[in-house]
């Protein structure tokens, strides 16, 4: 995966990862929704139960209908959570007109709408992990009206 804008941050001695992070979506914005897109351990679990995350709508009401197993293992779930989050941030950025990642100044991503409304994929995610609501395809659907 060429990410050009993580070279240049490794190097950086000074500043901040937060202030390089929101300098790149700027700058190289597919490199970093492709980095924000990997969802590496929810892909793998989501694999292992037959899921093909394609990053589609489609994709997140099947993962809804898992058995949240990942609850019995407290270390898991918030990667899991995390990235379900993630996961929900580039299915609405790829399938949303206008949908953008914004890198907001603590750090955290978010998906900005057309309208101007931010969504906080990540801590949708975590919800979702750890309780089952909101379900990943109603924050989709809720998001794609505005």
């Amino acid at each position: 995966m060429n990410i050009p804008f993580l070279d240049n941050w490794r190097k950086r001695q000074s500043g901040t990862p937060t202030g390089a992070l929101a300098a790149a979506v700027d700058v190289d914005p597919a490199g970093v929704a492709e980095l924000l897109a990997e969802c590496e351990l929810l892909r793998v679990r989501a694999g292992q139960k037959g899921i093909a995350l394609d990053d589609s709508p489609a994709s997140l009401t099947a993962l809804d209908q898992l058995p949240p197993r990942w609850r019995d293992d407290p270390e898991e779930l918030p990667w899991l959570g995390n990235d379900a989050g993630l996961y929900l941030g580039t299915v609405l950025v790829r399938n949303v007109p206008g949908a953008v990642w914004h890198i907001r100044p603590s750090g955290q991503p978010v998906v900005l709408l057309d309208s101007g409304r931010e969504i906080d994929v990540v801590e949708a995610g975590l919800d979702w992990a750890m309780s089952g609501s909101p379900e990943l395809s109603q924050v989709y659907a809720e998001s794609a009206e505005n």
